[in-house]
């Protein structure tokens, strides 16, 4: 009978390979996580240093990026975004940057919480104070963290319009210089 195939034409994709997919992309979602979130750290530390107060370990950093990439994932299977596929893919980049930046919020809530029933504190005493506390410092905090998800959104949705493959040979092939695409035309310059 041959090869089963998707929808697309394509053939479709062993369990191995789709577990090796979920792998990959698990991977990516963990690094970029784990680097946004040192960079978190490095910058409570910075300022724990300018006032006398105990270094924050990094491991926090690398235990956050481990559980929210896999809410990520979860998010993404669920493709919340999906209704803004026929409008302008900013808007789906934009959407997915800030659910992410809400999920993130209250996972790290529910995270401080348990640690600190775990401890034997009270519920408000567990309650983590971000950016300093009160409504301007969960502002600041999600500004910064939907702001440094931007990124990984628009490659995200960029690399699904032009291809996985296309991203790969745009990113990591040498320019093809004969072709006369070294650079861009100040036409297509942003």
């Amino acid at each position: 009978m041959g090869d089963p195939v998707t929808q697309a034409g394509a053939p479709a994709l062993t369990l191995r390979q789709r577990a090796v997919a979920a792998f990959r992309r698990f991977l990516v979602l963990f690094l970029y996580l784990w680097a946004l979130f040192a960079l978190f750290v490095l910058n409570e530390e910075a300022l724990a240093r300018s006032q006398g107060s105990p270094v924050v370990l990094q491991g926090f950093a690398l235990l956050n990026a481990l559980v929210l990439a896999k809410v990520m994932l979860v998010a993404e299977h669920f493709d919340f975004s999906r209704g803004l596929r026929r409008r302008p893919r900013v808007y789906a980049v934009l959407f997915d940057a800030a659910l992410c930046t809400a999920l993130f919020m209250v996972f790290h809530i529910a995270e401080r919480v348990v640690a600190g029933k775990l401890r034997g504190e009270s519920l408000s005493a567990s309650m983590p104070s971000f950016g300093g506390g009160g409504l301007a410092g969960v502002l600041i905090v999600s500004a910064i963290a939907f702001v440094s998800l931007l990124p990984f959104f628009t490659f995200k949705h960029v690399s699904r319009a032009v291809g996985p493959d296309r991203m790969k040979a745009i990113l990591l092939a040498p320019p093809d210089t004969s072709a006369g695409d070294e650079r861009p035309s100040p036409s297509h310059a942003l």
